[in-house]
């Protein structure tokens, strides 16, 4: 037994104490109540971190942390432009995809794990492409979800992802990651994928991702089938013969017809969304990952948060990847997105969207994303100012210092740096 105790404790799903302290026994949160309480019930070491918060763990509802060294690879590989458009930018983004070595790729992701943890994540809703690399974060202290992404459109290559997925699903799931399948995205799937891929869900119960309504470029292709993806970017990638007729509908339109909207699946970005759209997704369950920074370095535009809030649709926060951001900090996402949206968010509203509204979409909030007894014990200290003031949740997002990462009770990050592997 390990007792950790601050000057304050947010538990997030219940109020914040002062003089706060939790104790954790194998692994696991035992108790959580003021100091006083915790000592008098529970016998072992205190740690004690006067000036400090404890608060959970960060869950990151998506990333695509392969792609951490993004920026680098774009100078190394001399493909180093800025693309005017989104279509152009997924452009660049598949050149220098296919000019990577798998050791690229292995370090890239490895960095990426050690940046989450050294900002505070300890659970990610992580799109991984590559099902090879799942052993990178198996073996990591990061826990979470990876959804394994299918993409494609020639039958032999759909057949051939939908093999991968299917054996990834069945390996070995022993540690803190749970799978889940991501249909890309509503334009770089067939139908018939997207059946097949709903099917597979459906066998084995599993939760989906699917990146929605990010730009203007996928309503006009999802109508007419016109517009960059058909111009620019089906000729990239050869699917000049699998250009589909119009379909007149939306992007959720298009999804839901192939029922992939229910409980369990979580819409990202969810940018460019009709009162319909939203309504839809509030009936079918969805939950939706904003990622707010991504989408103003695309320049694609804004999620209709308030709409989205009247209906009542889950939200959490993604950082998304260094392809399209500047940090895998999620205190810098929800930095922006109160600034952003000032008359949209509150501080309680973005640390729990960063937190347990993250684990819950993910569909892992049973182990993480609060503190509270049986769960994970993920947690991290947090430096606060001077004089906090009344909001706390005002200084741990604007002046908060992350000191210490705790992982099942362990510190994993310290003034010393991040240790990645478990």
């Amino acid at each position: 037994m390990k007792i950790y105790a601050a000057s304050h404790l947010c538990p997030v799903s219940s109020p914040a104490l002062e003089g706060g302290a939790i104790a954790v026994e194998n692994g696991r949160i035992a108790d959580v109540g003021t100091r006083e309480h915790i000592t008098a019930l529970h016998a072992g070491p205190v740690a004690e971190y006067p000036g400090c918060a404890i608060l959970p763990g960060l869950v990151n509802a998506h990333s695509h942390l392969e792609l951490t060294h993004f920026p680098s690879w774009k100078i190394r590989k001399g493909i180093d432009y800025s693309p005017r458009t989104y279509i152009d930018w997924i452009i660049q983004v598949i050149k220098i995809r296919r000019a990577l070595t798998r050791r690229e790729v292995e370090q890239s992701v490895l960095e990426g794990i050690r940046i989450s943890l050294e900002s505070g994540t300890t659970a990610v809703g992580e799109i991984l492409t590559d099902a090879t690399l799942l052993p990178l974060y198996q073996r990591s202290h990061l826990g979470g979800r990876i959804y394994l992404e299918a993409i494609g459109q020639a039958p032999a290559r759909c057949d051939t992802v939908l093999s991968v997925i299917s054996e990834s699903i069945a390996g070995s799931w022993d540690g803190a990651f749970r799978p889940g399948v991501s249909p890309h995205a509503p334009h770089t799937l067939s139908a018939a994928l997207f059946r097949d891929v709903r099917d597979l869900a459906d066998r084995h119960e599993l939760p989906l991702a699917v990146h929605l309504a990010e730009s203007r470029d996928e309503l006009e292709f999802l109508f007419d089938s016109s517009g960059p993806i058909a111009e620019k970017l089906y000729p990239f990638v050869d699917w000049h013969e699998y250009l589909p007729p119009p379909r007149r509908t939306t992007p959720v339109g298009y999804l839901d017809g192939f029922g992939l909207l229910r409980r369990g699946t979580t819409a990202v970005h969810c940018v460019h969304l009709s009162p319909a759209d939203v309504e839809l997704l509030k009936t079918r369950g969805v939950g939706v990952v904003l990622c707010p920074r991504s989408n103003e370095k695309l320049d694609v535009g804004k999620a209709p948060v308030r709409r989205l809030k009247k209906a009542g649709v889950p939200l959490s926060l993604g950082t998304d990847s260094l392809a399209s951001n500047d940090s895998l900090s999620l205190l810098d996402e929800a930095r922006f997105l109160l600034r952003q949206f000032p008359e949209d968010f509150s501080h309680d509203e973005a640390l729990r969207m960063i937190t347990l509204a993250g684990a819950e979409i993910v569909g892992i909030e049973a182990e993480t994303g609060s503190l509270e007894k049986g769960k994970r014990g993920d947690f991290l200290v947090v430096d606060l100012p001077e004089n906090p003031g009344k909001d706390l949740n005002e200084a741990i997002i604007e002046r908060g210092r992350i000191r210490e990462v705790f992982i099942r009770g362990e510190a994993v990050v310290t003034a010393e740096g991040a240790d990645i592997v478990s």
